[in-house]
């Protein structure tokens, strides 16, 4: 009986191989520009906006995210409603980020034969759809809360920020555990039973919320030491070594997930 690769050489190899970084990086300003465009002339929610201005301090603290939020405003308010360019830098720079996942994900389970071209184009263009999808869920259920619980509370005014923050927090989590089930599910070119991948998504969605409070924790440190050593870059570089940390615990869980199922039970789709 084969056993998946299993030793952290060889899962740094698949990594090496398949970079979804520089992907997370082309996309991430074009995904952020189609969802507050989409929420703003689309829905003409500004809830629905600030859910996303939220989730963004969420993950990027202090000066950093509000660099990030005044360069977005100043975007979507030059360009307007039609976002066409964004959409189609979104759909072809995410594509970089599933494809070699999708190769990291095929070494970790022992898959040697990866889909043809054109199968892994139509899946990672699937996956973008349902991961938005879900993604703008999470907006939406927080805007709710914030509209219709937030005056079940008593505040006529603006909701305390705290309160946003927790309601954000029962939305998105269990939204980004979702994603990371479809991915961990759909992504290997081979059959994944549902329930072995399933409680690893869950571990790995707490992992990386996790890893947004040490980051949090660590900014001041991390800012003055990657201002020095990157200049005006630091906000990139922020960017990839966090998708850099976020992606290798997306590996170590689908390895520790394949440990446990033999290879043989599936074959390659």
């Amino acid at each position: 009986m084969a056993a998946p690769l299993g030793s952290l050489g060889a899962l740094l190899d698949a990594h090496r191989g398949a970079r979804p970084r520089a992907g997370v990086l082309l996309s991430f300003f074009p995904f952020l520009i189609v969802m507050i465009s989409l929420c703003r002339y689309g829905f003409r929610w500004p809830a629905a906006v600030n859910a996303i201005y939220l989730a963004l301090n969420d993950y990027f603290p202090g000066e950093l995210g509000g660099f990030i939020k005044r360069n977005l405003v100043a975007v979507i308010e030059s360009r307007g409603p039609m976002q066409i360019t964004s959409i189609v830098l979104l759909l072809i720079t995410a594509n970089g980020i599933f494809e070699p996942m999708e190769v990291a994900l095929n070494v970790v389970w022992g898959v040697k034969e990866n889909r043809s071209y054109l199968k892994n184009q139509l899946l990672s263009l699937g996956l973008i759809f349902m991961c938005g999808s879900l993604a703008l869920l999470s907006f939406i259920l927080t805007a709710l809360n914030q509209e219709y619980l937030g005056r079940s509370l008593g505040f006529t005014a603006r909701v305390p920020l705290w309160i946003n923050l927790i309601f954000f927090k029962f939305a998105a989590i269990p939204v980004s555990i979702l994603a990371l089930f479809l991915v961990y599910w759909l992504l290997p070119n081979r059959r994944v039973p549902p329930l072995r991948v399933a409680p690893v998504a869950i571990l790995v969605g707490l992992a990386i919320e996790l890893l947004k409070y040490i980051n949090l924790l660590m900014w001041p440190f991390l800012k003055e030491k990657l201002q020095r050593e990157y200049g005006p870059f630091y906000i990139s570089v922020t960017i990839v070594i966090f998708s850099f940390i976020a992606s290798m615990i997306v590996l170590a869980g689908a390895e520790w997930a394949a440990r446990h199922n033999p290879v043989e039970e599936a074959g390659s789709l």
